[in-house]
């Protein structure tokens, strides 16, 4: 008597893979945002320094890039549009999080939605849903302003990063909270301190061991910049901060849980498979797992 093949548990699905397609993409997207960040410490006293300038040009760039992102990922990896309604339904989510408590001592619970994302969508699709996170929740909130590319960089940078953290096919349970959590912690307080950076540049006259001077070396211009930011935002990152560890202890394991659910019906990284045997005493014809 033939018994029927043990029932085998659905494998965990494994983050979006990065192709090199996708790899491409996020490298010229990062490197344009270095330069939009950084390019003022490396100007002189007569160049203009409004970030209000350069902006729409970010801005310009940005949008284009991040569909390169999204295409080149889809092409590499062979997904459908269930990923783009995934990338769609949590950017939603996140905008409508922001208001609960941005502006109120840092705290900002979309942090977390976007490390626990990065984590199962993976760093490229992580870095698209931050950027179109930011987007979609400025336009929300009323938030639309020079500041609003450089806040999309920042936070897809911030999501890119949980979708690079090592053991995804591996380490579960409170080990991967904890590390989810500790670089919630820390990658709270860079994407503060990239911000910083952003507006940092043009605030001067605020005394001469905190102010940005144009022209002068950039050792000397980043020991400031290392002072303003303790001076200025240490505690509203610290809240930020606090927050994201908090719901990703509390939480995350079961929003976790949730994303890879969701990430396994969509089928994103399901490889075909047909019973071997089947069809062969019996008639039926084999079935597609």
């Amino acid at each position: 008597m033939t018994q029927p093949p043990a029932t085998q548990p659905p494998a965990t699905p494994r983050p979006v893979r990065i192709g090199p397609r996708a790899a491409a993409a996020l490298v010229l997207v990062t490197l344009i945002g270095i330069a939009a960040f950084g390019w003022p410490l490396l100007a002189d006293r007569q160049s203009g320094l409004a970030h209000s300038q350069d902006a729409p040009w970010l801005f310009a760039a940005l949008l284009p890039l991040l569909v390169a992102v999204v295409v080149a990922t889809i092409a590499d990896n062979g997904m459908d549009s269930k990923a783009v309604a995934m990338l769609g339904v949590l950017a939603a989510v996140g905008a409508a999080l922001r208001p609960l408590g941005a502006g109120t001592a840092g705290l900002e619970p979309m942090f977390f939605l976007m490390v626990l994302s990065g984590r199962v969508l993976g760093p490229g699709f992580g870095f698209v849903l931050g950027s179109v996170t930011m987007f979609a929740s400025a336009l929300l909130t009323g938030g639309v302003g020079p500041w609003m590319p450089f806040q999309m960089l920042a936070l897809g940078w911030f999501s890119l990063g949980a979708g690079l953290l090592p053991g995804p096919e591996r380490m579960r349970g409170r080990a991967e909270l904890a590390m989810l959590a500790a670089y919630g912690f820390l990658g709270s307080f860079a994407y503060g301190t990239v911000m910083n950076l952003q507006g940092w540049v043009l605030l001067q006259g605020m005394g001469q061991g905190i102010s940005f001077h144009p022209g002068d070396p950039v050792p000397q211009n980043l020991a400031r910049f290392a002072a303003y930011c303790l001076a200025t935002s240490v505690g509203w990152d610290l809240g930020r901060a606090a927050l994201t560890v908090v719901l990703t202890l509390t939480l995350g394991g079961t929003l976790l849980r949730a994303l890879r659910r969701a990430t396994r019906k969509a089928a994103f990284d399901a490889p075909v498979s047909f019973d071997s045997g089947a069809g062969s005493d019996g008639g039926h014809p084999p079935q597609r797992r």
